[in-house]
């Protein structure tokens, strides 16, 4: 059974079965790559039509190559076309001690940093085997800082699915919320994204004063501007109309390509990793995982709505419990050896922290030198750690041969296997439907093409 209503059907890409069964059969499948437009291979009768949509297009998330072959306005087949976004992040963390990885992880999958940051921090923590160690305090912040971040992430997938749509007020209210949170990320890290926050061993500084009763502020501002949001779109008869029936993902399929989060849940399925496999003590806090039966992107939509509620409920927890103590592990092996402060440039050494080392104790200088450099050593081994972002289950698969940097990192990105079922969602929408339906998978390029 669904969490959440479903509206009439009223926009559904397929009237009935019969329509299904007298559309048009599929191409014979091919592979676009690189190259001159004029060499794609002739593979579709003279009446079909193929469009290149992208890689720079304002409704493909990103620089996001789509190849349609259209009967008319109907897609008979979609082909996505990736790397425009190759950053290398993945083989640059083989040249990189292991702190000095998190820098590249967190411009992957840019709308979330602080999972990536949280994902391959965990998975390093096995390898040290550490991960009973972590300060709970640490741990609470960890789960407020990236639940804090799934809002955020939300917000901008209703902006841009909004501007998309037409509908620029979503847009704007979906940007303006974002900035609440992003400020409170600025005061933390110094940083509105690309944090580098979560660390080895536990986060790089505590919280600065006053932070708490402005993150309660922030909450509950965040709730009231929600429904507002609500308000203006669940009942919209336009935004039903766009939505309903669209990008159509049945269970059994989601499941055949791999595909997770809200994309799985508008399914029906309620897996969702806090539940099944907790970390960072989140099974500690009371929430729920919606879910639809729709399959379409209007679920999907009902059920983001509702997972940013869900968030801000677990934030307010964290705030409620949030333990004394450290935010590192006691290990001066590990542990970052610095005395962090917010300054006008963004976090760096205390003043104290600076005169002591340069000063008074040549040793801590030594240590702190060739602990920042160096870095430190891993076992041998390699683990999977999987944590739910925004997207989806993201995950990192990390192996380290005994040394300073990890031998190999290959990340799990949700959004990379969601491009690849939109050949599935896409078949038999009219052109102007394909924008839904990727914008209800919330695709994010820089994770694709790590």
């Amino acid at each position: 059974m669904s969490d959440l209503q479903r509206p009439p059907a009223s926009g559904a890409a397929w009237a009935d079965e019969s329509d299904r069964d007298r559309a048009p059969a599929r191409p014979r499948e091919h592979t676009v790559v690189g190259g001159d437009w004029q060499e794609l291979p002739n593979v579709v009768d003279d009446d079909l039509m193929i469009i290149n949509m992208g890689p720079q297009h304002p409704s493909t998330h990103g620089v996001l190559r789509l190849v349609l072959t259209l009967d008319g306005e109907r897609i008979l087949d979609t082909r996505p076309v990736i790397g425009y976004l190759h950053t290398g992040i993945e083989k640059n963390l083989e040249y990189r001690p292991w702190v000095q990885g998190v820098t590249f992880v967190t411009r992957m999958d840019y709308l979330a940093p602080l999972h990536n940051e949280l994902a391959y921090c965990l998975a390093v923590e096995k390898l040290l085997g550490i991960t009973g160690d972590i300060p709970e305090r640490a741990s609470a912040l960890r789960v407020l800082l990236t639940e804090f971040n799934r809002v955020a992430s939300h917000f901008v997938w209703l902006a841009t699915g909004g501007m998309e749509l037409g509908s620029t007020t979503a847009m704007i209210f979906g940007f303006r919320e974002r900035e609440t949170i992003l400020d409170l990320f600025e005061e933390v890290s110094g940083l509105r994204m690309n944090h580098a926050f979560i660390r080895p061993g536990g986060i790089a500084m505590d919280l600065p004063d006053g932070f708490v009763p402005r993150a309660r502020t922030a909450i509950s501002a965040l709730r009231d501007r929600i429904g507002e949001i609500e308000d203006l779109l669940t009942e919209n008869p336009i935004w039903i109309e766009r939505l309903t029936g669209v990008g159509l993902l049945t269970a059994a399929q989601c499941l055949d390509w791999g595909v997770t989060g809200p994309v799985l849940r508008s399914a029906g399925v309620a897996h969702d990793l806090r539940k099944v496999t907790p970390y960072c003590g989140i099974e500690q806090y009371d929430f729920h995982v919606p879910t639809t039966d729709t399959a379409d992107a209007y679920g999907r939509y009902l059920i983001r709505m509702e997972e940013m509620r869900q968030s801000l409920t677990i934030c307010e927890q964290v705030l409620d419990s949030l333990p004394e103590g450290a935010v590192m592990v006691a290990d001066a092996k590990i542990a970052w050896p610095a005395q962090l402060a917010l300054g006008p440039d963004g976090i760096g050494n205390a003043q104290e922290h600076i005169d002591r080392i340069m000063g008074k104790s040549m040793e801590a200088l030594i240590h702190h030198f060739k602990l920042v450099t160096e870095g430190f050593t891993v076992p041998e081994g390699q683990v999977y750690a999987a944590i739910e972002s925004p997207r989806g289950e993201l995950g990192y698969h990390v192996t380290s041969s005994g040394t300073n940097k990890p031998y190999r990192v290959k990340v799990r990105d949700p959004s990379f296997l969601h491009i690849g079922v939109l050949p599935t969602m896409s078949h038999g929408l009219q052109v102007a439907d394909i924008i839904v339906a990727v914008a209800s998978v919330d695709p994010v390029m820089g994770g694709v093409d790590r």
